[in-house]
């Protein structure tokens, strides 16, 4: 059979997104998706995205990483399935839909989308870096000359050498003279560095704040692939009000057989 797919994008971070209303995707084909997301032999994304139905909310969001296998929540992911229900004609400017962490709030207003992401109300400080979870799993490192990093082989490294077979996502960041953030990242599921990620630029904004690299609850960042904004309240217990934000773009569409 002929499917037809969209490629979505938010600061480089790319999905292969697709209308699942109709609950026709063989989710537990893992050979299947990891083959759509494969960049030689298939369409190419960091991960796949299914929008489903959900029984009291907008949609609901399905998260595969590129492996195959079920993912944890994107943040950028989250936006750019935003962006899709909006292209569907599904939602307006606000939405609510769910994921696998939970249900999220969202705006959109052109390619820009605001994304509620969840509370954050533990951070482990760990030898020369944080770790906390913003809807998966993220350690935070900060370090000096990234652009010359070698992340692929430093975070594979701490990936498995740290957090075992189960894994952390890895990301470094640089303080940079503005008040801003440079981060790059490696992610588990794609086993490789990508240009941007959501939750991980999230986890970055709350650690340095917690760290006190910065004062203010709106933290701008850098990724390879674009920048992106966090904002947050800080509450008795954590972080509240967390919200991400940043572009995400339909790339193309398209019709792929199996």
């Amino acid at each position: 059979m002929v499917h037809t797919f969209y490629k979505y994008q938010g600061t480089g971070n790319d999905f292969v997104m697709m209308d699942n209303r109709l609950e026709t995707f063989p989710k537990n084909d893992i050979e299947l998706i990891a083959r759509l997301c494969d960049r030689r032999v298939g369409i190419g994304a960091d991960g796949l995205i299914l929008l489903e139905n959900d029984e009291s909310l907008d949609f609901k969001m399905v998260y595969f990483n590129a492996d195959g296998n079920m993912g944890t929540m994107c943040g950028n992911g989250g936006r750019c399935l935003v962006a899709f229900a909006n292209f569907l004609g599904l939602i307006a400017s606000e939405t609510k839909f769910s994921a696998v962490d939970g249900p999220h709030l969202a705006t959109i207003e052109g390619d820009r989308v605001e994304l509620g992401m969840g509370n954050v109300t533990e951070i482990k400080t760990k030898p020369n870096a944080y770790f906390l979870n913003t809807g998966s799993p993220h350690h935070v490192q900060v370090v000096k000359h990234l652009q010359d990093l070698k992340v692929y082989k430093e975070g594979s490294r701490l990936r498995y050498g740290l957090y075992g077979e189960k894994g952390s996502n890895i990301n470094f960041v640089e303080p940079m003279a503005d008040g801003s953030f440079a981060v790059r990242t490696y992610e588990r599921g794609v086993e490789d560095e990508t240009l941007s990620c959501g939750t991980g630029v999230t986890a970055v904004a709350i650690a340095m704040h917690h760290a006190k690299k910065v004062t203010s609850e709106v933290v701008d960042i850098e990724t390879r692939g674009g920048k992106l904004q966090v904002r947050f309240s800080v509450q008795a217990e954590g972080y509240g009000n967390v919200r991400l934000i940043g572009p995400a773009k339909q790339v193309f569409k398209g019709e792929i057989e199996w």
